[in-house]
């Protein structure tokens, strides 16, 4: 029996009465006993519960690995929304949804625990070889949606680097063959030319993945176009063609196969011109698009575009135009396909020019649904006293000027004196009863010069919107505002240069620093206090300063943990 007696359990001493209680100093902690209020919450409100938790799950784009992304460390959310799967049956189902919805393999985590694991990776690899740790993360998820159907279901977007989808083609060729409903995936480059080594890659995403939305044919990938005829993808949204030698009749018949098609990218294809577009008999019609980008296509005009537009359907559909690089659509036609573009809400033009615009007058740049135009002209010698792209941009301003472009919100310009353009009072002419022009629109105007990496962002604010009057004035010298791109101090925004513009009162405009951005005082804690009034009110009765609005991208926290779902 003394043997026994060893296992038995040491009662504690007891506490001594007298000794003082330290409740005051210990944390608080505070344990609910009531019901689980979260068997109430509807499966909606949990999966965007989750979707906090992994936001890149949720993205659906048609981006690439690298074009897309969140902030913050994805591995770690998707570890994160992994424990979430495993923590109650309730949230398996929609949380399961969510992780395998769109997945995303990085090479490295964003955050701290990347030099942990590497250091454990090392100490843990044979002869020096270290682990390929997104190859693994490839082969284990094809292991998953290969032996669960109902996972391989649920996939439907998979973002992939570079190296991995390079050089894993026949990992990616298993992963296809078991996610049905696949939308988009990553490629490797010779999947897109016609590479030899991409076919058994290819011959499963057509006979697998019908539902694929998002495609891209290079040059050599003439006969991927070709087998569109037969019927594969005929659910894509987006197609690009770079460089790609074709018949314009099979690229016709093609496009006919594609009835959801509405976007379509076309790069370098120099054969391509203004017949294109033209009705043929016993040939479909070219589709009508909800964005169309022409990148070097040097044979396509703007009366070319405009008997395109002529359409209803297509005149009505387009929403978006890139045109970039194309000698065949100078700036002295754009005015033709804004007028034919009755919908058209975002125009990108970009141009590179060696010749002032002629002096022959110009008809305006009118729109009225246009809201967003980015108008990017830049001179093919920079060395030049007066370069010619200070013409182009004269026309741009002549447009505004005349409330062409009624609907226009945001500018974006290569020439950081382009605001001051603006903001200049208009000159009078004389022996002329009518009222000069004045530009009377809110326009944000995003600016800078060739050698400037980031946008010079100026908020111009018209008399009615501010509460300013607009005082007759028979004459004086035009009133001119501060040069925002020469640098103005701290209290302007400091290197961001924030400025807002505003009327002086006297038929011009004046840059005032933001609210955010003025200097504060031991009189004025807050941007609001009594000095930001003062000095709007000196500018002529103009009342509070207007402010400008300013889009903030708010980082998320990163996260640390010792452990790792996926290593």
């Amino acid at each position: 029996m003394g043997f026994f007696k060893r296992f038995r359990r040491q009662k504690s001493p007891k506490k001594n009465a007298s000794q003082p209680r330290n409740d005051y100093y210990s944390p608080a902690t505070y344990a609910y006993h009531g019901p689980d209020q979260t068997r109430r919450l509807p499966d909606t409100i949990l999966r965007r519960i989750f979707e906090e938790v992994c936001p890149h799950s949720a993205d659906e784009t048609l981006d690439g690995s690298e074009d897309s992304g969140t902030d913050g460390c994805m591995s770690c959310d998707m570890r994160d929304l992994a424990h979430c799967a495993l923590t109650k049956r309730q949230w398996y189902g929609v949380a399961a949804g969510l992780l395998y919805n769109s997945i995303r393999i990085d090479a490295v985590h964003y955050c701290e625990l990347e030099e942990i694991f590497t250091d454990q990776r090392r100490r843990k690899s044979r002869n020096g070889d270290e682990i390929d740790v997104p190859t693994v993360r490839l082969q284990q998820l094809c292991q998953s949606v290969r032996g669960n159907q109902y996972l391989g279901q649920r996939v439907r977007f998979i973002k992939l680097p570079y190296m991995t989808r390079e050089s894993c083609k026949a990992d990616i060729a298993r992963l296809v063959s078991g996610c049905p409903n696949i939308e988009f995936i990553d490629l490797p480059d010779g999947f897109y030319n016609g590479d030899a080594s991409c076919q058994l890659l290819r011959q499963e995403l057509q006979a697998r993945c019908p539902h694929i939305r998002k495609m891209k044919y290079n040059e050599g990938g003439e006969q991927s176009v070709e087998s569109l005829l037969h019927g594969y993808w005929q659910e894509l949204l987006v197609v690009e063609l770079n460089r790609i030698h074709i018949e314009p009749s099979i690229l016709r018949q093609a496009f006919g196969m594609l009835p959801q098609l509405s976007e379509l990218i076309i790069t370098g294809v120099s054969w391509m011109n203004d017949s294109t577009f033209h009705i043929a008999p016993g040939l479909p019609n070219f589709p009508a698009l909800d964005s169309l980008k022409l990148e070097k296509v040097h044979g396509v005009t703007a009366n070319g575009l405009a008997q395109y537009l002529s359409s209803p359907m297509c005149s009505n559909r387009l929403r978006t135009l890139n045109i970039k690089d194309c000698s065949g659509i100078p700036v002295s036609s754009l005015h033709v396909i804004l007028q034919a573009a009755a919908n058209l809400r975002t125009l990108d033009y970009t141009a590179t020019v060696a010749a002032s615009l002629p002096l022959d007058p110009l008809p305006p740049m009118a729109s009225f649904t246009l809201h967003k135009l980015n108008f990017e002209i830049i001179s093919s010698s920079a060395n030049q006293l007066y370069p010619p792209g200070a013409s182009y941009y004269q026309y741009l301003a002549r447009s505004l000027m005349s409330n062409c472009l009624p609907a226009l919100r945001q500018l974006y310009v290569r020439d950081p004196e382009f605001p001051e353009i603006l903001t200049l009072a208009p000159p009078l002419r004389p022996f002329s009863e009518a009222p000069p022009p004045m530009f009377n629109q809110p326009l944000e105007v995003y600016s800078k010069g060739l050698d400037e990496l980031e946008w010079i962002f100026t908020s111009i604010i018209p008399p009615e919107l501010s509460g300013g009057r607009r005082p007759s004035l028979s004459g004086g010298r035009p009133v001119s505002s501060y040069s925002a791109h020469k640098g103005l101090g701290p209290q302007w925004g400091g290197d961001a240069r924030k400025s807002v513009v505003v009327p002086n009162g006297l038929g011009g405009f004046l840059a005032i620093p933001a609210d955010d951005a003025r200097p504060r005082s031991a009189g004025n804690p807050t941007p609001s206090g009594g000095m930001g009034h003062g000095y709007s009110n000196s500018l002529g009765g103009l009342g509070p300063s207007p402010r400008a609005s300013w889009m903030s991208h708010a980082g998320r926290e990163k996260r640390a943990s010792r452990a790792d779902l996926w290593r």
